[in-house]
């Protein structure tokens, strides 16, 4: 399995920005795919995640309202959009993927990752 992440930048607070998990190498249909993010000098955090069949998606508070977590199954990619975006939310984003019907938050139960993309909102 392999998940390539992209999308990261720059951006002014209270901008946008979409990131994408391009994912190949095997069908996703009973997989999760999700969004953690670390910030400098901070542990990795939930941020969202999507069940790649049914749509089932679940959202950290922090960002609950702000962004969405999406699919394109004939694309193989899952986004990331991301409104009204905090200095707070500064931080490198990684996509992960993990099999089964139940959605994880807490990384250790996903088994595969993408290289991060750096997202920072400047003040």
């Amino acid at each position: 399995v392999q998940l390539q992440a992209s999308g990261g930048g720059l951006v002014q607070a209270g901008g946008s920005l979409r990131l994408s998990c391009a994912a190949s190498g095997r069908t996703f249909s009973n997989y999760f795919i999700a969004w953690f993010r670390q910030a400098p000098g901070k542990e990795r955090e939930f941020v969202a995640t999507v069940n790649w069949s049914g749509g089932r998606t679940y959202y950290a508070d922090s960002v609950k309202g702000r962004f969405t977590i999406s699919r394109d199954n004939a694309k193989n990619t899952v986004y990331l959009q991301m409104n009204t975006l905090k200095p707070e939310d500064t931080a490198v984003y990684y996509c992960a993927a993990k099999m089964g019907i139940v959605a994880g938050t807490d990384s250790n139960e996903y088994d595969y990752w993408g290289q991060g993309t750096l997202v920072t909102v400047s003040s």
